[in-house]
C-alpha cells in the first residue's frame, strides 16, 4: 500500500512560492499555496494602489539582474526577452513558468494565513495546524511541512523618529512604496532620502519631471552600471567561478581596491559627492546607469543626511538648507515579520536565526523552512529555488540537518562575518554572496557541479562553467533534480544574451572573445600555478 504524500503548506505565491510549489511536486510532495492577493507575482506585479501586506513597485521598474542569472534553473527565459526585464516581462515569464509546470491549480488565491502552530504531537510527527481566512471565513487544516515564501519587502520601514520636525512639514511625505509615476511632480522640488536601488531609481525618474531633485544620503554609496565590458550585463561579467576563485587568492583590502578603482574609472565617486567612508565590499552597491548623468547635468543634487525639517523645507547636517520643498520620499527599506508564526520564530531588528538562512535550528522536527529570506549580491530567484530543493529533500528525510548546536554555531559564524564586513544597518542582516551561498546550499543538496570531473569528461562544458557566468543551470548538471537540458542551456547562454540586442542585422563579428582552446590553456595554467604555490586554495572548488 502506497504511503500518502506529505502535505506541504506554501505561504506566498510570488517568485519564491512558484518555484517552491514546483520543487514539492518534483519530490513527490503535495503542495497547497496560500496567496493573499488575487494573482501570482508578489513583488513584481504592478498595481496602481499599494496593497496592505504586499510589496509595491512603481510602473517603470526594471530588474537589476539579467535574465540568464535570474531564471529558474530548468526553464530558461526566452531568448528574445531583453536581458534586463521590465516588471511586465518578469510577470510574463512567471506566467509561462506556472503554465508550463501547471502550478496554478495548487494555489488558493485571496487566502490569508492567520496562524501556523505546532500540533500537540509535533515532537513525533512534525505536523502543523494552519488556520486560513478567505472571504471572511476561517478554516483549519493539518500539514506535514510549511515553507514560508512571503518575502522581505512587505512592511515599509519609515524611520520618522530619526527626522526631527517632520510632523510640522507641510509638504507631502511618504515611503517609496507609495510612488507610482513622476508626472504628478512636474515642476516640483522633491527630496529623496536613501540611496539604495529604489532611492537612486526614484531620484533619476523624478528628475525628468521635477524642477529639482535632492538625493539625501547618510553614508553615500558605490554605484555600478548594468552594462559592463563589451555591453554584457554586469552580473554576467562579475559572477563567474574564475573571478570567485581569483578573489580567494587576494586579501579583502586588495579586492576592495581593485573594485573601487574600477568603478571610479567610470566616474569619480568623490567628485559626485557619493563616495562613502566604507569600502565597496561593505555595502550592497547601487545599480544605476543614469544617476551620474542626472548629477552631472544638475537635475539631481546629492546632499548629506537631513538634520531636521522645517515647515517648508529641510536643514541638512552640513548646515545647508533647501526651502520650498513640495514632497519627500523615504527610500528607507523594509522590515519583515511573521505574525502568523507567533512564537515559533522571533524577528528582532530584521534579524532571525536560521540555519543556511532556511531552517530554524531549535525545532524538534525540521518541517519549517523559509524560502527567499535573503538579500543576495545577485538574483534571488535561483537562490530561492535551490533553497526549496534542499528543503524538500529534508522534509522527505533524505537529508539530515546537523545537530542544533552545530546549526547555531554556523548561524553565529555567519552573523559574526556579516557584522565585520558590512556597515551596521537593518539592510545587512540577511546578506549573502551569490556563488559562495549557492555552492554552500548546493553542496548539502548534492547538486554542486564537480569541476574536476567536468574538465576530464567534458572540457568544453567545464570551460563555460568555470570561466563563464555562474548561471542557475549549473545546479542541474548532477544530483537530485538533474535536468537533461542543463548542458545545452549553459553552452547556448551567450546566444540568448546577444539575441535580443540583434534588432539590426549585421555581419557576424565575434569581437574580442577569447578562443576556446586559449581559454583551456589559460585555465589549466592558472590551476597549475595556483596548485603549485597555494595547494590548499584549490580544493574548495
Amino acid at each position: 500500500m502506497a504511503m500518502a504524500k506529505k502535505r506541504i503548506a506554501v505561504i506566498g505565491g510570488g517568485s519564491s512560492g512558484l518555484c517552491t510549489i514546483k520543487c514539492c511536486l518534483d519530490d513527490g510532495l503535495e503542495p497547497t499555496c496560500f496567496e493573499r492577493s488575487e494573482d501570482i507575482g508578489g513583488l513584481w506585479r504592478f498595481k496602481e494602489n499599494p496593497e496592505e501586506g504586499r510589496a509595491s513597485i512603481y510602473k517603470s521598474v526594471i530588474i537589476n539582474t539579467s535574465k540568464e542569472m535570474m531564471c529558474f534553473s530548468d526553464f530558461p527565459i526566452p531568448d528574445d526577452f531583453p536581458n534586463y526585464m521590465h516588471n511586465s516581462k518578469i510577470m510574463k515569464y512567471f506566467r509561462m513558468y506556472a503554465d508550463h509546470f501547471d502550478l496554478l491549480k495548487y494555489i488558493r488565491f485571496k487566502t490569508t494565513v492567520v496562524s501556523v502552530t505546532k500540533r500537540p504531537d509535533f515532537s513525533s510527527t512534525g505536523q502543523w495546524d494552519i488556520v486560513t481566512e478567505s472571504e471572511g471565513k476561517q478554516e483549519s487544516a493539518v500539514f506535514d511541512g510549511v515553507m514560508v515564501c512571503s518575502g522581505h519587502h512587505t512592511n515599509a520601514h519609515l524611520p520618522l523618529d530619526s527626522f526631527p520636525g517632520i510632523e510640522k512639514f507641510k509638504g507631502r511625505y511618504s515611503h517609496s512604496r507609495d510612488y507610482k509615476n513622476p508626472q504628478e511632480f512636474s515642476g516640483k522640488r522633491v527630496i529623496v532620502i536613501g540611496i539604495g536601488n529604489s532611492g537612486g531609481d526614484l531620484a533619476v525618474e523624478l528628475s525628468h519631471e521635477a524642477d529639482q531633485v535632492f538625493l539625501s544620503t547618510r553614508r553615500g554609496a558605490w554605484v555600478l552600471n548594468r552594462v559592463a565590458e563589451q555591453g554584457y550585463p554586469v552580473d554576467i561579467v562579475l559572477s563567474t567561478r574564475f573571478k570567485a576563485f581569483f578573489k580567494r587568492m587576494l586579501t579583502t583590502s586588495m579586492v576592495n581596491q581593485l573594485a573601487e578603482n574600477r568603478v571610479n574609472a567610470r566616474f569619480n565617486h568623490a567628485h559626485y559627492g557619493l563616495r562613502p567612508q566604507h569600502r565597496i565590499m561593505s555595502q550592497h552597491p547601487t545599480i544605476n546607469d543614469d544617476l551620474p548623468n542626472r548629477i552631472i547635468s544638475g537635475k539631481v543634487l546629492v546632499k548629506p543626511n537631513i538634520r531636521e525639517f522645517t515647515e517648508t523645507g529641510a536643514i541638512f547636517e552640513d548646515g545647508t538648507r533647501e526651502e520650498d520643498i513640495d514632497a519627500v520620499f523615504f527610500a528607507t527599506g523594509y522590515s519583515f515579520s511573521f505574525p502568523f508564526l507567533q512564537d515559533c520564530v522571533k524577528v528582532v531588528e530584521n534579524q532571525v536565526s536560521l540555519y543556511k538562512f532556511i531552517f530554524p535550528p531549535h525545532l524538534e522536527k525540521p518541517t519549517l523552512a523559509f524560502i527567499g529570506l535573503i538579500q543576495p549580491l545577485g538574483a534571488i530567484m535561483p537562490l530561492a529555488e535551490l533553497q526549496s530543493r534542499l528543503a524538500t529533500q529534508v522534509f522527505k528525510g533524505l537529508i539530515r540537518l546537523p545537530t542544533e548546536s552545530d546549526m547555531m554555531a554556523d548561524i553565529t559564524q555567519k552573523k559574526d562575518e556579516m557584522s565585520k564586513r558590512y556597515v551596521k544597518s537593518q539592510r545587512y542582516t540577511i546578506q549573502v554572496d551569490y556563488i559562495p551561498y549557492m555552492d554552500e546550499v548546493a553542496c548539502q543538496a548534492g547538486v554542486k557541479p564537480k569541476l574536476l570531473s567536468l574538465f576530464l569528461m567534458d572540457p568544453k562544458l567545464a570551460v563555460e562553467v568555470f570561466s563563464g557566468p555562474c548561471t542557475p543551470y549549473q545546479y542541474r548538471l548532477r544530483g537530485p533534480g538533474k535536468w537533461d537540458g542543463a548542458r545545452k542551456a549553459i553552452l547556448t547562454q551567450r546566444e540568448r544574451i546577444i539575441k535580443p540586442l540583434k534588432t539590426r542585422v549585421l555581419d557576424d563579428y565575434t569581437g574580442a572573445l577569447v578562443p576556446y582552446y586559449l581559454q583551456i590553456f589559460l585555465i589549466v595554467a592558472l590551476i597549475a600555478v595556483t596548485f603549485a604555490y597555494f595547494p590548499w586554495s584549490f580544493f574548495p572548488l
